[in-house]
């Protein structure tokens, strides 16, 4: 005899999370009947609570409880700088270096042909249509140094540069506290590319 279904279905539910094989979906579900019941319940409350109430901010389209999630709604940010990134977790990690103060367009996902992701199901026209706002001065172009997001920045780039939207993408290079050593052949050539004056 196999499993009961319900366990087979609940390892088939956790394989959908990234990272997740057979064997380590098989792991997590064992250990949450089998020595957690009460974490299991809230994660299934918790999930079924998210999926409730979250939807996507009407101006920058990450995650919110609102129409306009609490950093567009800011009078504090800086409206006329406008950051593109791929993931709200992208945005986190900007928002961590607290070195920017403008606001964000997420576009939930990159464009990637092999995976059947064009311009169309990212719904570009949403940012171009944030864009041309007439507040927008500069929108910096933070998708990641992967081929999917080299491609999504050259596009983004050629779209907003055509209506007339100043662009700027943001620079790579060695790490802070790196050491040359360390550092691999492309980053180092990618850095000595974007190399820039010292100031006095």
């Amino acid at each position: 005899m196999g499993m009961p279904s319900s366990l087979d279905a609940l390892i088939e539910g956790l394989r959908c999370l990234p990272g997740v094989g057979p064997k380590s979906a098989q792991r997590m579900a064992y250990h949450l009947l089998q020595h957690d019941r009460p974490g299991a319940q809230n994660l299934a409350d918790t999930l079924q609570q998210a999926l409730l109430v979250l939807r996507h901010c009407q101006r920058c389209n990450t995650f919110s409880e609102t129409d306009l999630c609490a950093r567009c709604q800011s009078p504090k940010r800086d409206a006329s700088l406008l950051c593109v990134v791929e993931t709200p977790v992208d945005l986190n990690m900007m928002e961590q270096t607290q070195a920017y103060s403008g606001l964000y367009y997420v576009l939930m996902g990159r464009v990637s042909p092999l995976d059947g992701i064009g311009p169309r199901e990212l719904q570009l026209d949403r940012l171009l249509a944030r864009a041309g706002d007439g507040l927008v001065r500069e929108v910096i172009i933070a998708t990641n140094y992967t081929n999917e997001g080299e491609a999504t920045a050259h596009y983004l780039s050629q779209m907003l540069k055509s209506r007339g939207v100043g662009v700027s993408r943001i620079a790579r290079g060695v790490p802070v506290g790196g050491e040359l050593e360390y550092v691999d052949a492309g980053t180092l050539a990618q850095a000595l590319r974007e190399r820039r004056p010292l100031l006095d």
